[in-house]
């Protein structure tokens, strides 16, 4: 094990250590650990063997490695700019650990983005995650503790302000009944995987709204109409569009013939959606939600966004509890599946997806299902249970953004921020653009977000000598920011990425890592592309974004 293994096995004891103390289980925090590991390593070359050295020791397989690595990186993508969830119930029950654990938690942030060889936007990220975890439990915020340079406080958008006095603290355990709404591994995570700006999103674990507090007035709910022009307002997607107005129509006149007394044809309101990572389909799915609530057929509308890992247990029979436990949660509203191929192949599987078709017909009026993936995959997904066959009966395809389409959210998410790229920057991003392959691990939206926030990371370094810099020089991104080639980096710093991560080895064709990234053959993962922020997006901006 290297020095840099040993550091993140360290953090991870410490955590845990800190989690016995505190009446929590050591399992569970080490669990959460790594996957707030996973999850700020991501795109860093090399993570994932030194990752599995500490999370599986003795795992040599390089497609179970992977598949390993990112799927603990896709559960704890939601930890990048919010507090985990153990976390959250120690600063809940005012514990006086609770300061104790977050600063474990930094810990293992800082010792996540040494595993190999980080870009400057990575350890932004990162330096992000550990204010949210120092910001939650009330304690000033001083960048990723051991690493060069020092805190990232000041880079835009990337710090946090002077933190609120420390909350009172009540020793003791933690209320069990607590713990229950904070399991670690549950579904919906607050913000979006994509990395794209999503206005008003919201936590999605929750099967509602929580109630405004004192001297706030609740939100008002958005009418058909202005979810609809929501939809249209997103750049591209001109046939999802065109396929959501058309059910929109279906299911209202199916209203209107139940309402005046005449017999409608009972609609399947399930969804398919098939497409390449980063083309909306997280966003589209909210919006399906919110529509559906307006109309009358759900009761609530929330999102609840899983993939296998939040539906499979360890063992038979406990799978079938757990995706039933995922489908309560959900009921009311829309649980959205990413990668649902990967139910597919074994027996845990097989349980699933049993269980999920029994829970489709014992809520059909209360839940809508939505399952999302590369086309081919999904298509023998799909038949692989009739159950499934009879109920998903409505497949939308999110065809990949063009390179105007690109720019545009490139432009929107820079907006959202306060940033704006000169001509000069417009010229150069379409030129990488036109160089970046689009194979089916390309990131679509994703891509425009990576490159905004590696073109902050170089904007940042290039002012940091500047003493008083003008509003343009604080806000404007020229070229140079968002080049290829590596510039005014830190003495050993590496150039950043294209925006795509490392595309995992080959796997063979019934490996569940291979149909989880190119259904064509290479291993990697469609997630991996993800920059993500995924809970700091600016909610000013318009949406264009999706996990599958």
């Amino acid at each position: 094990m290297t020095t840099d293994e040993s550091r993140l096995a360290e953090s991870l004891e410490q955590l845990s250590d800190v989690a016995a103390e505190a009446g929590l289980d050591p399992a569970a925090a080490r669990d959460e650990g790594l996957r707030v590991a996973a999850a700020l390593a991501e795109a860093v070359p090399g993570a994932a063997p030194a990752w599995a050295e500490v999370a599986h020791p003795g795992l040599t397989d390089v497609a179970r490695i992977n598949e390993a690595f990112f799927d603990a990186a896709s559960s704890g993508r939601r930890w990048r700019g919010a507090p985990t969830d153990l976390l959250d119930a120690l600063v809940a029950s005012r514990h006086s650990l609770a300061a104790e654990y977050a600063e474990a938690l930094t810990e293992v942030a800082s010792s996540a983005v040494m595993l190999g060889t980080a870009p400057i936007w990575v350890i932004a990220n990162a330096s992000a995650a550990s204010g949210a975890y120092l910001a939650a439990a009330r304690l000033p915020s001083h960048g990723l503790p051991g690493l060069p340079g020092g805190p990232l406080g000041g880079v835009p958008g990337m710090g946090f302000g002077s933190p609120d006095t420390m909350r009172p603290n009540v020793p003791g355990p933690i209320d069990p009944r607590l713990l229950e709404l904070v399991l670690p591994g549950s579904p919906g995570a607050q913000g979006d995987p994509d990395g794209v700006p999503t206005p008003g999103a919201t936590a999605t674990a929750a099967p509602a709204e929580p109630p405004a507090g004192p001297g706030k007035a609740a939100e008002p709910e958005k009418s058909v109409e202005e979810l609809l022009a929501e939809l249209d307002a997103m750049i591209g997607l001109a046939r999802v569009k065109k396929e959501i107005h058309r059910q929109v129509a279906l299911l209202s006149v199916e209203k209107m013939r139940t309402h005046a007394g005449l017999k409608a044809p009972k609609m399947s309101r399930h969804l398919i959606f098939v497409g390449n990572p980063g083309t909306g389909k997280t966003t589209v799915a909210r919006l399906v939600g919110g529509i559906y609530k307006a109309l009358g057929l759900l009761p609530t509308g929330q999102l609840v966004e899983v993939d296998r890992s939040e539906l499979v247990a360890g063992y038979v029979g406990q799978t079938a509890l757990k995706t039933a436990e995922v489908c309560a949660k959900a009921t009311g509203g829309v649980l959205f599946i990413d990668e649902a191929y990967a139910l597919t192949g074994d027996q845990y599987a097989e349980e699933a997806v049993n269980t999920l078709v029994k829970e489709m017909e014992d809520h059909r009026e209360d839940l809508v299902v939505i399952v999302a993936g590369y086309p081919d995959p999904m298509v023998r997904f799909i038949a692989q249970n009739p159950g499934l066959a009879s109920r998903f009966t409505t497949t939308i395809e999110f065809d990949d953004y063009s390179d105007d389409e690109l720019l545009d959210i490139l432009d929107s998410i820079a907006t959202g921020s306060d940033y704006e790229l000169t001509t000069e920057a417009h010229t150069h991003v379409r030129h990488i653009l036109q160089a970046t392959p689009r194979t089916s691990a390309f990131g679509n939206g994703r891509f425009s977000r990576n490159l905004f926030e590696q073109a902050v990371g170089r904007h940042a370094w290039r002012l940091k000598d500047a003493t008083e810099p003008t509003r343009d020089e604080l806000r404007l991104l020229t070229a140079d920011d968002v080049t290829d080639q590596p510039d005014d980096a830190p003495a050993g710093a590496p150039a950043e990425p294209e925006g795509e991560a490392p595309v995992a080895p080959e796997a063979t064709p019934e490996d569940p890592a291979a149909l989880r990234a190119d259904p064509d053959g290479p291993a990697g993962t469609d997630e991996a592309v993800s920059n993500e922020h995924d809970e700091q997006d600016d909610t000013s901006a318009t949406e264009h974004e999706d996990t599958a």
